[in-house]
């Protein structure tokens, strides 16, 4: 079984060209649907992980865009 490579999460499949859990494949979508700009409280250096994956929007953002999610892939 594949983790998810934003947040470690197990039961991941490919999406947007990434190896991603279900959750942070919607929060990426979202954010794509939606003209947001998210805001870090601590610089950019917040835990993405499957526990606080939901706690820092940015740096959540910040880390699918790192590993190479394509806002163009399916």
């Amino acid at each position: 079984m594949d983790a998810c490579r934003v947040c470690g999460d197990g039961n991941a499949k490919t999406h947007y060209g990434v190896v991603t859990c279900f959750g942070c494949k919607g929060f990426f979508r979202r954010t794509l649907k939606r003209p947001s700009e998210y805001q870090c409280r601590h610089n950019g250096t917040c835990v993405v992980d499957r526990h606080e994956r939901n706690s820092c929007r940015y740096c959540r953002f910040k880390k699918c865009i790192e590993v190479g999610m394509d806002p163009k892939g399916p």
